[in-house]
């Protein structure tokens, strides 16, 4: 990933490295450039690099292994967001982490029967929505489940939203393209709930005791300059980190 700017900061090189290891591009034990090299990627001080690579290892993500330099440490599980990944498929990424896949992809119309759901697209329970959901699967374990519902205006837009095979292209962008409207999103919002039995079983969260099990929720709403459009919402299995879609 080419970056080259004059005055360009710690955090600037920081943010690099660390989007490199968070989309998979750089794993464990892979190392980073050198001190030297990286100076004259981002025309920076010794300095410069040096704090931008403590911070790297403060937070866990490099380590110093003696002649092989700083290298990728293990990192604990992450998951980028629905729209974090809409971002990397922005950069020209295919929106998965390193060594992830997905599973259990379901696409059709449904009535609404959640209350926030209805409220997040303006619709009244029992109206039809598109509903799309898939699991995210990393290191052998189901980690997300992700569920995307859509307005019945974004399916006249893009009817191959209920349908089963995936979309040919970005859901927003086909949407803009035949509407001549500009597709926007809300900042994420971070929420915590009992689990439903159904996310128990397709995050194969199997649990013998009677304490509820907590899940945390981010969701984002979608929308043109008529309203919502869409409801994404990311259920995260236990002892996953979270990387956000930037603003």
């Amino acid at each position: 990933m080419p970056y080259r700017a004059s005055g360009a900061g710690y955090a600037d090189v920081a943010r690099h490295f660390r989007t490199l290891i968070h989309d998979g591009e750089l794993g464990p034990g892979d190392s980073l450039p050198s001190v030297q090299e990286i100076r004259e990627q981002f025309d920076v001080s010794a300095k410069t690099v040096s704090r931008a690579l403590a911070v790297l290892k403060q937070e866990g993500h490099v380590a110093s292994r003696g002649s092989l330099g700083t290298v990728v440490a293990e990192q604990q599980p992450t998951y980028r967001s629905g729209a974090a990944r809409v971002q990397l498929i922005d950069r020209g990424g295919n929106g998965l982490l390193g060594g992830e896949t997905s599973v259990e992809h379901v696409a059709g119309m449904r009535s609404v029967d959640d209350l926030a759901i209805a409220e997040a697209l303006g619709v009244d329970l029992r109206d039809e929505i598109a509903v799309r959901a898939r699991v995210f699967v990393r290191d052998g374990k189901r980690r997300v489940y992700a569920v995307s519902c859509y307005h019945i205006r974004a399916v006249a837009a893009v009817p191959e939203l209920p349908e089963q095979q995936p979309l040919p292209g970005q859901w927003q962008t086909l949407y803009a393209e035949r509407t001549g409207r500009e597709v926007h999103r809300s900042p994420e919002r971070y929420s915590a709930r009992i689990a439903t039995p159904d996310e128990l079983r397709r995050l194969h969260i199997h649990d013998d005791s009677s304490s509820a099990r907590a899940v945390l929720v981010v969701s984002t709403v979608w929308h043109d300059e008529e309203g919502p459009l869409a409801y994404w919402e990311d259920v995260y299995g236990p002892g996953l980190s979270h990387m956000a879609a930037s603003s």
